[in-house]
């Protein structure tokens, strides 16, 4: 074979494997543009505002006594916890014989934005966990929080001394806001007014949260995820899931303006939570309240919150049983990328099996 030849033969496979990627790429445009997310049978058992308070329905026996409540984050909705049948760590966890309830705080709007911190964590989160306990006829259960839920179910265990908990997992939970990258630097006192921000928008509106993490790797973010996509267009798992991540992430809410406002200033300007200098109402937030076995888990990928911010905790927490899980995926790969089954997942559930 010539030169000639091979340099023909080698351009008829890149044409063959771009115009395989169009077809992928039209079909893929063809197809529903709502993906099936948050399929695990559910039922409301409470309700306040917008919140609801799910709890999983088990086709089989509860083998684990002690029931899991599960918080999430202000500004995206809790299915990222349920993605998609076969990958969704509530469907885990249920099919592993655990009793699940999760808080999902509904979507704010207008009539929200008093919502302050203290009332998430002191009417919300408190009232959850007792229902969550008369549902169950239990009398402890596991708090389990991811991200800045985990950051508010801290803040519910560290002002609640003496409340009914079995377990805590900390799910990539930033505790320490002292070096949070590019975000201590953005929202320090000198150059960011978050006073000027709430005032004007009252609620903080998705997009400016969703760009603003978006920023902390903009070449990924913005370029990078499509440049993988149109590469992978032909294998039909990496788009299923490719889809279902760009829909969860475009799916945000709106953050409460005052809880934001207490956000940013509490714990990015002044870090009140690590130094124990928090109040919520009439409540001290004291790390060292905590005494129940504490799971630290981290993602070594993770962009937004860095490792040191989160194991931090269980310098301050006066549990003797704690551990650190590192899991090698990013933020939300975490629970929500086919590695997570084979990672966190089954890493959950042993920690837990052994504690409930």
């Amino acid at each position: 074979m010539t030169a000639q030849d091979a340099s023909l033969n080698q351009t008829r496979e890149d044409l063959e494997r771009q115009w395989k990627r169009m077809e992928a790429a039209m079909s893929y445009w063809a197809k529903p543009a709502s993906p099936l997310i948050g399929q695990s049978p559910k039922e409301v058992v409470w309700t306040k505002g917008k919140a609801k308070l799910y709890r999983y329905l088990s086709g089989g026996k509860r083998k684990h006594a002690t029931p899991i409540l599960m918080v999430y984050a202000l500004i995206n909705k809790p299915y990222i916890l349920d993605l998609t049948p076969g990958n969704s760590l509530i469907e885990h966890l249920v099919a592993e014989g655990y009793d699940v309830f999760l808080l999902d705080w509904g979507k704010f709007d207008e009539e929200d934005q008093q919502l302050r911190l203290d009332d998430l964590v002191m009417d919300y989160i408190a009232r959850a966990v007792k229902k969550t306990l008369k549902v169950s006829g239990q009398d402890e259960l596991t708090l389990f929080g991811y991200c800045m839920g985990g950051t508010m179910a801290l803040m519910y265990a560290g002002s609640h001394p003496e409340a009914p908990l079995k377990n805590l997992v900390a799910l990539t939970t930033p505790v320490d806001f002292a070096d949070a990258g590019l975000f201590t630097r953005w929202m320090n006192a000198d150059d960011f007014d978050v006073d000027r921000v709430v005032d004007s928008l009252g609620n903080v509106p998705p997009e400016f949260i969703r760009h603003g993490a978006k920023l902390l790797k903009p070449l990924q973010n913005f370029m990078g995820t499509y440049v993988q996509l149109w590469d992978k267009l032909s294998d039909e798992e990496f788009v299923k899931s490719w889809v279902l991540l760009d829909h969860w992430v475009n799916d945000g809410i709106q953050f409460p303006g005052e809880a934001y406002r207490q956000w940013v200033k509490e714990l990015y300007q002044n870090n009140r939570l690590i130094k124990g200098e928090l109040r919520l109402r009439d409540r001290d937030v004291k790390l060292s309240n905590i005494t129940c076995p504490v799971l630290c888990a981290v993602a070594t990928l993770d962009h937004i919150v860095q490792k040191p911010q989160a194991t931090i905790l269980l310098d301050h927490v006066s549990s003797t049983d704690r551990e650190v899980y590192e899991a090698p995926s990013g933020h939300v790969g975490i629970v929500a990328v086919a590695s997570a089954r084979d990672h966190f997942y089954p890493k959950l559930a042993g920690w837990l099996a052994a504690r409930s």
